[in-house]
């Protein structure tokens, strides 16, 4: 029986291994965002109360 033979599918378990240790991630960690994080300010923003004419 064929899948008893490990030479063949040890050999395409290890470099399959490879492939997603040593080539997937420096592509998906070079990836940017188009919109960076912005670090807010640390004061907050004075918010006044609207003028509704109610009557």
């Amino acid at each position: 029986m064929p899948q008893l033979n490990p030479a063949p599918w040890l050999a395409i378990l290890i470099f399959s291994w490879l492939v997603f240790l040593l080539i997937i991630p420096p592509k998906v960690m070079t990836h940017t965002f188009p919109n960076e994080p912005v670090i807010k300010s640390a004061e907050k923003s004075s918010t006044e109360p609207w003028n509704w004419p109610w009557h």
